[in-house]
């Protein structure tokens, strides 16, 4: 017997009038309610009868027919309080109704003639508000999702089911592969569990580390109601980032401390970085090769999308959007120029200052393996207690680049776009373009590739040359506020190259 089932058979014996599942799980609590009562002793023994407004009520503990008569949620009230014996009585998603004054009356009535007459009321759904005047006679019953002992007794189900629908065929098993499936089911319900166990195992027959990529976006996509959150399905390599070597060797010596693929007994897990910088200069790139560097999923937090006019939504967004990143990991968590979200909106600085408290809370508590790398422009529009020493584990500068790794960028970019570095004076280009960001820089190829095609020849050193002469990069556009910029990080931040 599991111990969600002794719980419920707890509260069951308890003899509460009105009981209150919220879960997503359905047929998992109606499959162990059923159980539960044909189990039961003969003087514990009561009739099990779920409600639906579709098909009524019908009888569970022996196969009797729907009674849609009393699929109404009024007939249906009317009837069990009618009713004179015992019994247990389900009813399903129930909670649009207990907005109506008639419904919690008839509930309510239930409920205080429960001495004489002990009609039990189950109430399960996803979600369940008790209107005050029930709260008295009502228990909740937490069902918990599956544990990581039961998501592989699920995966182990699978396999089996596999087998005898493929006489004469072996699921073929990666360890390793096996151990990280169980682990990144977590958070789902029974069904879905089963569901994504059986897409990855039924697909080719065998259980490998390309499975676990499509089963991590198939969860985010089962999780994410709210849509605050994205999943970046290709995360970018280091290889494709220009320079950050201080920034890449941090990483590499936190990656497997953070995947827990050594011991730590003397080394905290690795909470999440700040990355403050130039714009273009790289900082969007190295969060995502950060989830490539960790080998792990890249979801990105945008903070416009959960500001709401109505109060209260906007926590509530961002409440889901953390749990629903606590529920992926091992993942990153990309929080895009921060400073937007957090460095107040207004007229609605009591608002940020509650998502500001709800962020911070969370950073401070969390258990689980989300590493957090949040962008930022403009450092100085921050409030202080997000950048205080223990909120993240560093802050790192992103300056303009300098001549090495303009070159470095330069060649990243040209060999990305199938073009041989040798017909290149790459010393020259890089010279050229000092002050310019990394993205100013692909700009100029881009450009210039236009501008070769336009006159049919072959891109040289020339065209990006005469782009570059054209370009005012933004350090000079706004030379100014990237000298204070400079100027504050100094001392105060960590280089990333």
């Amino acid at each position: 017997m599991t111990d969600q089932r002794r719980d419920l058979e707890l509260v069951l014996k308890s003899r509460t009038p009105l009981i209150v599942i919220e879960s997503a799980d359905e047929s998992r609590v109606l499959t162990m309610l059923k159980s539960i009562s044909i189990a039961a002793a003969s003087t514990d023994y009561l009739p099990l009868f779920r409600w639906t407004i579709t098909d009524g009520l019908q009888r569970l503990d022996i196969e009797l027919e729907p009674q849609t008569l009393n699929a109404q949620p009024t007939d249906a009230l009317k009837h069990i309080r009618a009713v004179k014996k015992p019994g247990v009585y389900v009813l399903l998603d129930f909670h649009p109704f207990l907005e109506d004054p008639v419904h919690v009356r008839l509930l309510k009535d239930i409920c205080l003639n429960y001495r004489n007459i002990a009609r039990q009321i189950v109430l399960i759904s996803h979600e369940i508000a008790v209107p005050s005047e029930l709260e008295s006679f009502a228990a909740r019953v937490e069902m918990a999702l599956p544990s990581e002992e039961e998501r592989e007794r699920i995966v182990k189900k699978v396999i089996a089911e596999f087998v005898e629908a493929n006489p004469g065929k072996q699921v073929q098993v990666d360890p390793k592969a096996h151990a990280l499936l169980v682990k990144n089911l977590s958070g789902l319900t029974y069904g879905d569990t089963t569901r994504l166990a059986r897409n990855a195992i039924f697909q080719d027959g065998a259980i490998t580390r390309t499975d676990l990529p499509e089963v991590m976006h198939a969860k985010y996509e089962l999780l994410n109601s709210s849509g605050s959150l994205q999943f970046e399905y290709d995360t970018a390599r280091f290889s494709e980032v220009g320079g950050l070597e201080r920034l890449k060797t941090w990483l590499s010596q936190r990656r497997a401390v953070f995947k827990a693929e050594e011991a730590t007994q003397h080394l905290d897990a690795p909470k999440g970085i700040l990355l403050l910088g130039v714009q273009g200069c790289g900082k969007s790139l190295a969060a995502k090769a950060t989830a490539g560097v960790f080998g792990t999923p890249l979801l990105r937090l945008d903070f416009g999308s959960l500001y709401d006019k109505y109060h209260g939504e906007t926590e509530r967004k961002l409440r889901e959007a953390l749990s629903t990143a606590d529920v992926m990991a091992p993942c990153v968590l990309w929080i895009d120029e921060i400073e937007k979200g957090l460095a107040g909106r207004g007229g609605e600085t009591g608002t940020t200052q509650r998502v500001l408290g709800s962020f911070l809370t969370w950073m401070a508590e969390k258990k689980s393996e989300v590493f957090v790398v949040a962008t930022a422009n403009d450092i100085q529009s921050l409030p202080p207690e997000l950048v205080r020493k223990g909120r993240f584990d560093e802050i790192f500068f992103v300056d303009l680049p300098e001549l090495k790794v303009r070159a470095s960028i330069l060649a990243i970019h040209l060999t990305k776009r199938g073009l041989g570095l040798s017909g290149f004076d790459i010393e020259t280009l890089a010279r050229s373009m000092e002050g310019f960001s990394g993205a100013e820089i692909e700009q100029a190829i881009v450009a210039a590739l236009y501008a070769a095609h336009a006159k049919s020849e072959a891109l040289s050193t020339a065209h990006i040359l005469a782009e570059i002469q054209q370009t005012r990069p933004l350090s000079v556009v706004m030379a100014e506020q990237i000298g204070a910029l400079r100027q504050w990080a100094e001392g105060r931040t960590v280089p990333a190259d």
